[in-house]
């Protein structure tokens, strides 16, 4: 028996949306707050100037959340025009960190330059230094039960 929600559940379909400005990456950050995943699913390509996260997200658009258990599903988070990556507060060597995502905000510089800054947990930091602003989420699994079986919660 297989405990996994589905999209038919739900009557929904993944997420695929994209952000050219500040406001529709507000909407994005919205949707990726308490995402989770391990260091070793980051990934810059410079050559392409892409760098990509595969992170675990709570639904919090999901309207059935009453009828049934939180759920995350797997999305691939796509930031694209990098010239330069920077962080902090993360240490790259430990192959086993699991981060958690707090915000994605963008910092504007000159002529549609600037900054995307994805704010994790715990003082940790990744700065990526663009040149346009084109930013891409995209569901790419089908929806599971979360395996804590609660909805993220900030008021500790």
């Amino acid at each position: 028996m297989n405990n996994d929600a589905t999209f038919e559940d739900g009557r929904e379909a993944p997420l695929n949306l994209g952000a050219f400005d500040p406001e529709d990456l507000q909407v994005i950050s919205s949707l990726l707050q308490d995402a989770i995943f391990p260091i070793t699913e980051m990934t810059w390509r410079s050559g392409q100037r892409c760098f990509a996260l595969l992170l675990n997200r709570f639904r919090w658009e999901d309207p059935g959340r009453g009828r049934h258990a939180p759920e995350r599903v797997q999305s691939l988070l796509v930031i694209d025009n990098v010239l330069g990556v920077a962080s902090q507060g993360i240490d790259r060597q430990d192959r086993e960190m699991i981060l958690s995502l707090l915000a994605v905000t963008f910092e504007p510089g000159e002529e549609g330059a600037g900054h995307v800054l994805l704010t994790l947990a715990g003082d940790g930091a990744i700065r990526l230094e663009i040149e346009a602003l084109e930013v891409t989420l995209k569901d790419v699994t089908r929806p599971y039960i979360a395996p804590s079986g609660k909805i993220p919660d900030h008021n500790l």
